[in-house]
């Protein structure tokens, strides 16, 4: 199998098959809304702007506020997951975030909905960090595991596009200030399921890794790194002063990191678990398909909008067979596909279905047609993301310690979280930079910076191809599947 079968003794949720998997649909709603206000939200700027006043470089904070408080929060929240226990820090997070999405809603000023925001991206890195390592523990078994993980993954990479649909509905028919009220019966609703379906695990004790200063440096790093991204380096350049001085200070901080992990008694992250190949390429892997995919719905958002003329609703429409599409392979057929092929080839395959949507993307013209050269990009995107993200799910958390799953379950989400917060900002960079160069008509030159953007896009996930041909390798547990029982196979098949 690829993931390892210790299960937690006291935890009956573990033994039980009904009460398993509603634990897991409970898991599962807590990450989709923490994934559906991404992009809720960007749906809604439009709207939050002409409401609040903000100008066009102070809207950005609406979105960054939650990114730098998110992304750099993610690893500790794993970690705090293992010695807290991982429901107690699930159900923490669920709370902390609905409260902060009641306080976006009634924000009158810039300034509350951004403080909102942040604490929101608190609650979001609390509940989210630890739902991967809650679903290993629950499944152990490799053909549960593999479907567990491919409802997880669908949510996890699929959500994004759903609220594309949800936030122009909400936006249109209601007001912006509902994208953040619908968390509040959402959230309330899973933290009493969770509460009553999750039966509460024994952390570790703060005694087995109360690093502090570790803390602090890994959430300083990142939260200085995402911040560099997402504002000195996309408005002024990756060149600029500014920039150059806080990744200095991003990289002083990591390397600081580093050597204190490394001597520390306790170590928040101990270094020994990137001696697995194949957690570390995982890892890799995640941070570039998340750069590529992150940046291209995006951008892709902006082609149909600013070339095609949709508006927020028909964003959403146009987005949805990339939904449906990786909502059936991700449930009803990656665990089959991981049975049958292992979680290498399914990843591989996925990832290169991707490559080729994001190429063809970057022939779609100026007033081109939705089903001739949109539709079948989104399809690709889809069918690529169900095969693969399932797959890669799995392997991250392959050769992982039950005491240490909320960490890499951590570990996962924050490359995954920066590395969609550097694909963002190069691709939109690239993109600008394109069109402010190109001597063609308005809408020519946008497109051709799109097109651009796409093919980088498409360069960057070929790279987690090759890192996924070369340099990862199926967990040992995953050998058990080699020989399955005939029967298995023909399941499968």
């Amino acid at each position: 199998m690829y993931a390892t079968t210790e299960t937690l003794a006291t935890t009956p949720a573990a033994q039980g098959g009904r009460s398993r998997w509603l634990a897991l649909y409970t898991l599962c709603a807590g990450m989709l809304m923490i994934v559906l206000d991404v992009t809720v939200v960007n749906v809604a700027l439009p709207a939050i702007q002409d409401d609040l006043g903000f100008t066009s470089s102070s809207l950005a904070w609406v979105v960054n506020a939650y990114l730098i408080a998110f992304g750099g929060l993610l690893l500790l929240a794993g970690r705090l997951g293992d010695l807290l226990g991982r429901r107690n820090v699930f159900t923490a997070g669920l709370v902390v975030f609905t409260a902060a999405s009641v306080l976006c809603g009634l924000a009158r000023s810039q300034e509350v909905l951004v403080i909102a925001r942040f604490i929101q991206g608190v609650g979001g890195a609390l509940t989210s960090a630890v739902i991967l390592g809650m679903i290993v523990t629950l499944f152990p078994e490799p053909r549960e595991q593999a479907k567990a993980i491919g409802m997880y993954a669908f949510v996890a990479s699929a959500g994004g596009s759903i609220g594309l649909l949800a936030g122009g509905v909400l936006t249109q028919a209601i007001s912006w200030h509902w994208i953040f009220f619908v968390n509040l019966p959402i959230g309330v609703l899973t933290t009493v399921l969770a509460l009553r379906l999750i039966e509460k695990d024994k952390g570790l004790g703060l005694g087995r890794g109360t690093d502090v200063p570790g803390a602090v440096l890994i959430t300083g790093s990142l939260m200085v790194g995402v911040f560099t991204i997402v504002k000195p380096a996309a408005e002024l350049g990756w060149t600029a002063p500014r920039t150059l001085v806080l990744a200095g200070v991003t990289l002083v901080l990591l390397a600081a990191f580093i050597v204190r992990e490394a001597t520390a008694a306790n170590p928040l992250v101990p270094l020994r678990i990137f001696r697995s190949r194949t957690l570390t390429g995982a890892n890799l892997v995640q941070a570039l398909s998340s750069s590529g995919m992150f940046g291209i719905f995006f951008l892709g958002s902006l082609y149909l909008q600013r070339v095609l003329g949709y508006d927020a609703l028909e964003i959403g429409l146009a987005f949805l067979p990339t939904t449906v599409v990786m909502g059936l392979l991700s449930v009803k057929y990656s665990e089959k596909l991981v049975m049958r092929f292992g979680p290498r080839r399914p990843l591989i395959a996925g990832l290169s279905l991707i490559v080729v949507g994001l190429a063809l993307f970057t022939q779609a013209p100026v007033g081109g047609n939705y089903f001739v050269h949109v539709l079948p990009v989104l399809a690709l995107l889809g069918l690529g993301g169900g095969i693969c993200f399932p797959a890669l799910m799995g392997l991250s958390m392959s050769d992982v310690k039950p005491e240490d799953a909320g960490l890499a379950s951590g570990l996962i989400g924050t490359m995954g979280e920066v590395g969609a917060a550097l694909g963002l900002a190069i691709l939109a960079t690239l993109s600008a930079t394109r069109t402010a160069t190109s001597t063609k008509s308005p809408l020519e030159a946008l497109t051709a910076g799109y097109h651009f953007s796409f093919g980088v896009a498409a360069a960057i996930v070929a790279a987690s191809v090759a890192i996924a041909a070369t340099v990862m390798r199926p967990a040992k547990q995953a050998t058990a599947t080699e020989d399955p029982k005939p029967e298995l196979l023909c399941e499968a098949a």
